[in-house]
């Protein structure tokens, strides 16, 4: 398992993971209260989501389970706010934002929240420093301070001699963690992992739930799908859906 390099976690976890004032205590960073999502396909309407009702706590480290068409990829989508509920409330960290506009939602989601996909969407021709850099570009943040935080990223999950070294020049971990790096370089209150591991073999696998488990126990809000119950094992709480609902919330020991 991969060793967190002790740089600066102290210093950056507060903006990393919760703000000050949330971390007192397990305030709810994810609200939602009996939100529905309605496909329409041509003639045929899908129930996507039946009436979920969840909170997640600052701090939580949470999979989400489910067969294929359960609902735990729209249940991401909407948390994540790439999509809307057709009906329900949704508040992140307080907010209601549910009926925001796009742009309103884009400026949320930038802020509030990082994003690690399976097949880690790395740009082939930047090295991994701009990679990392690449969300500080949509922001207000001047190109230095971007370059640093990237550099402080990378650093984080133990990748900072690989600052220029491209896509093509790294393992699938490796890539991975810069995805991570990149994920948490804006400084977001809550990591969303969709499927981090599925394109990594079983040791690789290990290694970047290490580095999620470090990230969470310095106070990152992780939520997390996964299909895979060893995977799922390494969160504190897992959610299994079935047919839109939630079937099992469990806390792990």
């Amino acid at each position: 398992m991969t060793r967190l390099t002790p740089i600066a976690m102290n210093d950056v976890v507060s903006s990393v993971g919760q703000p000050p004032a949330l971390q007192s205590g397990p305030q709810p960073v994810v609200v939602m209260h009996d939100v529905h999502k309605f496909y329409e396909t041509g003639e045929t309407r899908v129930h996507a989501l039946r009436g979920v009702t969840l909170d997640v706590a600052a701090g939580e480290f949470v999979a989400i389970m489910g067969a294929s068409g359960s609902g735990k990829s729209t249940l991401m989508n909407v948390i994540g706010c790439l999509d809307r509920p057709s009906s329900g409330r949704y508040l992140l960290r307080g907010t209601e934002v549910s009926e925001l506009d796009n742009k309103s939602l884009a400026a949320i989601r930038n802020r509030e929240l990082g994003f690690v996909f399976q097949n880690y969407n790395l740009i082939p021709r930047t090295t991994a420093l701009e990679n990392v850099a690449l969300p500080t570009l949509y922001t207000k943040i001047k190109r230095d301070e971007g370059l640093k935080r990237a550099a402080e990223m990378l650093a984080l999950v133990d990748l900072k001699e690989r600052a220029s070294h491209y896509p093509s020049q790294m393992s699938g971990g490796q890539q991975q963690r810069v995805a991570i790096a990149r994920a948490l370089v804006n400084r977001p209150s809550i990591l969303l992992a969709d499927e981090p591991t599925g394109s990594l073999d079983s040791a690789t696998s290990v290694e970047i739930m290490g580095v999620l488990r470090g990230l969470n126990a310095r106070g990152l809000t992780i939520i997390m799908v996964t299909h895979e119950a060893d995977i799922a094992a390494f969160a504190k709480r897992v959610i299994v859906f079935r047919d839109g609902e939630i079937q099992k919330d469990e806390r792990t020991p």
